[in-house]
């Protein structure tokens, strides 16, 4: 007859046995006939849809946003063009060195990025100074050195004010004025553009199904949510950033 620890270990085995059996009659059936119909595949397939969404483009005039021709000087006082970034998922801002207010968190989101991709050769990120008469490239260096810059496809561009700003509020529709009364005396809208490897701007749609078109760059992902409610993207803009990484 078992006894004590012997009896303990047959009575949980039983109900062990019981459960499973149970278990089996109840949804072995309904198991099998979902993967008969494909059933469960077919969910998995549009799991995997919806977290994998297309990073679309950008439309205008009925064409694809392309990023314009550029060429400026970084801050090693190389001329770097758009040319250099083909075949490059890369991130654009336009901001200044003396900017005392958002630059400094947005250099500090594009750090996070060139950490976060830093295995990657095909990703980069360009910086555009709208105040070119001071950030000469001795001075973007020592900027890039101040910020732990290191990527050598970061490039801190100056060069022509009016071209600048042309590539700013042209090319990319954002904003970018030397205004006498904002702070630092320049105006500019702390947002990140995305472009993929044949230069084209591209975007996720936002939840109403609209393109997003550009990814705040003045919320960490530790903020997580501003003082006006708005929502850090930086998230969502590394997710987007993988995916182009992927394209073929």
């Amino acid at each position: 007859m078992p006894t004590g620890a012997n009896s303990k270990k047959k009575y949980t085995y039983v109900w062990v046995s019981l459960i499973i059996l149970i278990f089996g009659i109840l949804f072995i059936p309904k198991i099998v006939n979902r993967l008969k119909n494909n059933s469960v595949v077919e969910t998995d397939r549009m799991s995997i849809r919806s977290q994998q969404k297309e990073v679309g483009f950008v439309i205008s005039n009925g064409q694809k946003r392309k990023v314009p021709e550029f060429s400026f000087l970084n801050q090693d006082s190389i001329l770097i063009s758009n040319k250099d970034y083909l075949d490059k998922v890369y991130v654009v801002e336009f901001f200044f060195t003396t900017c005392p207010t958002i630059c400094p968190i947005m250099t500090k989101n594009l750090v996070e990025l060139q950490n976060t991709f830093e295995e990657y050769e095909d990703f980069g990120v360009a910086s555009f100074t709208i105040n070119p008469r001071y950030d000469t490239p001795s001075i973007l260096k020592k900027y890039a050195a101040r910020y732990g810059i290191t990527d050598t496809d970061w490039h801190l561009m100056t060069g022509d004010q009016s071209k600048i700003y042309a590539l700013a509020q042209e090319g990319f529709y954002i904003v970018a004025n030397e205004v006498e009364d904002a702070p630092g005396g320049f105006e500019h809208s702390g947002m990140f553009a995305l472009v993929d490897k044949q230069g084209f701007i591209r975007s996720r749609d936002d939840k109403n199904g609209n393109p997003l078109i550009y990814y705040r760059g003045t919320i960490t992902e530790k903020e997580s949510v501003n003082k006006e409610g708005g929502a850090q993207q930086i998230t969502m803009l590394k997710e987007d950033i993988k995916k182009l990484l992927l394209e073929k």
